[in-house]
């Protein structure tokens, strides 16, 4: 199986920034632990902050990989180009966040993206990659 993890803008600075909201682990160091439980499962990782790099990312990967978790960040409530980038490829994504975005500002509890991919997961931390990875295994 192949997993394809895309994590868009500023989540670079996981670990960094927001600790409060973020925690203070990198992502990086998740990924590792990720991979060392999930050790059947090729993972694969790419972030940008560049939208247009996402959605390149999307078509390269939408059409042989076996999932796809997407935390697009901001681009989420903004981003009607990744939504589509989503519609349009035959791999099924799950959007992640780390925090709960309902308990957040107003404009991060709409987002553009989640009519498009399987499901949504947030407000479990790092572990909503985790969540997502294993909601894919049950073949949606």
């Amino acid at each position: 199986m192949n997993i394809q993890i895309i994590n868009g803008p500023n989540l670079n600075l996981l670990g960094v920034r927001e600790k409060s909201i973020y925690g203070s682990s990198d992502f990086e160091s998740y990924l590792t632990d990720l991979k060392n439980h999930f050790t059947n499962i090729t993972i694969n990782y790419y972030q940008s902050n560049i939208e247009g790099e996402i959605i390149n990312k999307l078509h390269e990967v939408g059409f042989s990989s076996d999932g796809i978790i997407l935390n697009a960040g901001a681009y989420t409530h903004t981003s009607i180009a990744i939504a589509d980038a989503i519609a349009a490829i035959t791999t099924p994504v799950i959007e992640v966040h780390i925090s709960n975005v309902y308990k957040r500002e107003e404009f991060r509890h709409k987002s553009l993206l989640a009519s498009n991919c399987k499901g949504v997961i947030a407000g479990f931390g790092m572990h909503s990659y985790r969540l997502a990875l294993e909601s894919l295994l049950l073949k949606y």
